[in-house]
């Protein structure tokens, strides 16, 4: 599940609120067991993305790197290719 998490820090473009949500709440269901929470604990659950959500953001805003940004491109190249090379199909 939480492999889904992906690294939002010194990005150019930054992260969007989309991606910091997405992430909350990857985290959110790690935590809790739950993909799908149940309604009677519906409203914890999304309490919870929400502030995961906003320390997040208040993390991203503070952090401090002296290298240069990472391109989304180049990073995505990156991840196909160690994908491709974890599920290749074993020769018969």
């Amino acid at each position: 599940m939480c492999r889904n998490i992906k690294t939002l820090h010194n990005f150019e473009p930054p992260a969007t609120d989309e991606e910091v949500r997405a992430s909350a709440l990857q985290f959110v269901r790690k935590l809790s067991g739950f993909a799908h929470p149940s309604k009677a604990n519906q409203a914890a659950f999304d309490r919870a993305v929400e502030q995961v959500a906003q320390a997040a953001h208040e993390l991203l805003g503070t952090l401090v790197s002296h290298a240069p940004p990472r391109d989304r491109a180049a990073e995505a190249a990156k991840a196909r290719a160690r994908a491709a090379v974890r599920f290749r199909r074993q020769e018969a």
